[in-house]
């Protein structure tokens, strides 16, 4: 029987604690994953989360022209964040903006004990749409109840590149990975997973880790945002343990009363 221990914030999925100052080496990325290419990955977004004197990094998703989709995990309790936009280099964003807590919204129902509700929006100043920055397509409502179990999907952020490495990456990297059914997931994370979660294999030890939460799942034949990244396992994220995901159908419209955005 596998153990599990499920991490977020408190342990560092999230980068928080494991990544005080942003370092910038080249060690960090997605596990296994590969170098994106100049503007790719268009919605991307990085995150600097400010706590205090301390710093940590997550990834989000660009929904709008003034809405940032991630993790609740990620943005609870945090003072600022500064936000990158149309970065590929992590360093050298298109756009940044400094947003302040007031223009964050965490789910009403986030629980940080169970990792539920793991969704939150970051208001930012309206941005234009270039080939660098663009929104990524969210589901329609009609897929509400689509599963997406075998679906081919993809990854992408800035997180650690292995278990051993200590920083996030410069530049961004992107996984191929595949949507498990929440069934299976549930063999190794028993009752955390629910129906709001999405779950993929990480076959090879090709994972997110350390520093991908909040960042997009999208599903590779149409680029539809399915997932942000939630939690994984304690063990490692080369352990070949499923990685959980928020499922972005489920909040449809919740996004939709704080944004006005639907599809």
């Amino acid at each position: 029987m596998k153990v599990l221990v499920v991490f977020a914030l408190a342990l560092a999925y999230a980068s928080g604690s494991a990544l005080r100052g942003v370092q910038t080496g080249p060690d960090g990325r997605i596990t296994h994953g590969e170098d994106a290419r100049t503007d790719q990955f268009p919605y991307q977004v990085g995150l600097s989360l400010k706590v205090g004197s301390s710093s940590a990094w997550c990834g989000g998703s660009l929904i709008g022209n003034e809405w940032v989709l991630t993790a609740a995990h990620c943005t609870d309790g945090v003072d600022s964040v500064e936000v990158y936009l149309g970065s590929t280099v992590r360093s050298s964003p298109k756009v940044k903006h400094h947003v302040s807590r007031d223009d964050i919204i965490i789910h009403a129902d986030w629980n940080s004990r169970t990792l539920r509700n793991d969704i939150s929006l970051i208001r930012i100043p309206r941005v234009e749409y270039s080939s660098a920055i663009h929104a990524v397509e969210l589901p329609k409502h009609e897929s509400h109840y689509s599963s997406y179990d075998g679906d081919e999907v993809i990854a992408s952020g800035w997180g650690r590149t292995s278990d051993e490495s200590s920083s996030v990456a410069a530049h961004l990297q992107y996984a191929h990975m595949k949507v498990i059914s929440n069934s299976e997931c549930k063999h190794t994370y028993y009752t955390t997973i629910r129906d709001s979660n999405i779950c993929v294999s990480t076959s090879a030890g090709v994972s997110t880790c350390n520093g991908d939460s909040g960042g997009p799942l999208v599903l590779e034949n149409s680029k539809v945002q399915v997932g942000l990244t939630s939690f994984g396992s304690a063990s490692g994220c080369e352990k070949e343990y499923p990685a959980v995901f928020t499922r972005v159908t489920s909040y449809l419209d919740w996004i939709h009363e704080h944004t006005g955005i639907s599809r």
